[in-house]
């Protein structure tokens, strides 16, 4: 019997470190994949303000808690299950599918572009007035979940790709720890942006010089953090989808255009320095964001004037 026990306790310790070390693999790969979703996780918290524009105060934060709530539904209860059987059954599919949502991200992108520069808009506009606050509030939040859905697929995608040589174990586990880290840390830091004009009026409000002048700094400060954080997500959407697509065309085996530009990011950082490795990552950066907007612009082009698709886009609010 005591010998019995010896080996249960060792079987059990086996079974303790081979758990530790699965958790451990987990969260390295998370923290490489969490990396390489970056971009689109900056976009995904750029846009998702605009989604609260024009409801009033009180219900910014349970409209974010809905979105958030159907967030982790998108990527636990849909796309974590899609993905794990994806690559038990389709492996190769991943790449193609990566390569749509670049060229999805792309056209996104390019078409915040035109729109910038006095193209026509698509869809419901910021300025469009609030009929019925109620069914307002409900469609804005389904079109958030809705694009919500496409960024995540994304993210899932590109985390998958990362971890397609791991375990199953290992592979559910990053997916589910990414998608659960990237919800929170999108969504807290909406509500945190959201909610900053009203932190911003409550301190203005108090009797102590400094945070009257804190205060008055934030109130000041949101317009711009909005304005920069619409450029940066158009910036990213434009990067990450054109990286994306470079990457696809490499490993599809389509890799001049990639390699060019893999040899203009070498030359930078063998040209400049101490700074080589940054500026050389810009380099392929503003590479993959030129090859997303012409990509981006092209289905644009065809989308709105060929096809005249999206004539009432509404699930992303025009900026």
């Amino acid at each position: 019997m005591p010998s019995g026990i010896v080996a249960l306790l060792d079987d059990i310790s086996v079974i303790a470190r081979a758990a530790a070390a699965s958790v451990d693999d987990i969260s390295v790969a998370a923290g490489k994949a969490g990396s390489k979703a970056a971009g689109v996780v900056i976009d995904d918290a750029a846009v998702t303000p605009s989604y609260v524009t024009g409801l009033t105060p009180d219900r910014e934060l349970p409209i974010i808690a809905k979105i958030t709530k159907g967030s982790l539904i998108n990527k636990l209860l849909i796309l974590l299950p899609g993905a794990l059987l994806l690559s038990e059954l389709l492996p190769w599919a991943i790449i193609p599918i990566l390569m749509l949502g670049g060229l999805f991200l792309s056209y996104e992108g390019a078409e915040k572009v035109m729109e910038k520069l006095g193209g026509e808009k698509h869809g419901k506009t910021l300025e469009d007035v609030i009929e019925d606050p109620v069914e307002f509030e409900k469609e804005r939040t389904q079109g958030a979940i809705r694009t919500d859905l496409i960024l995540s697929a994304e993210i899932m995608a590109i985390t998958l790709n990362e971890v397609a040589d791991e375990s199953l174990l290992v592979r559910a586990g990053v997916l589910a720890l990414v998608g659960v880290a990237i919800t929170v840390v999108v969504y807290g830091s909406v509500a945190l942006i959201v909610k900053m004009d009203d932190i911003g009026l409550h301190l203005a409000e108090k009797p102590a010089l400094m945070a009257q002048k804190l205060g008055r700094a934030l109130l000041n400060a949101m317009p711009r953090l909005l304005t920069l954080l619409s450029i940066v997500g158009t910036v990213a959407m434009l990067w990450v989808g054109g990286g994306i697509i470079l990457h696809g065309l490499e490993e599809l085996g389509l890799g001049t255009l990639t390699h060019l530009a893999h040899d203009l990011q070498h030359w930078v950082e063998h040209a400049t320095g101490a700074l080589g490795g940054a500026l050389g990552w810009l380099a392929y950066a503003v590479q993959s964001a030129i090859v997303g907007l012409v990509l981006g612009t092209i289905v644009a082009l065809l989308l709105h004037k060929v096809l005249h698709f999206g004539e009432e886009k509404g699930d992303r609010p025009a900026h």
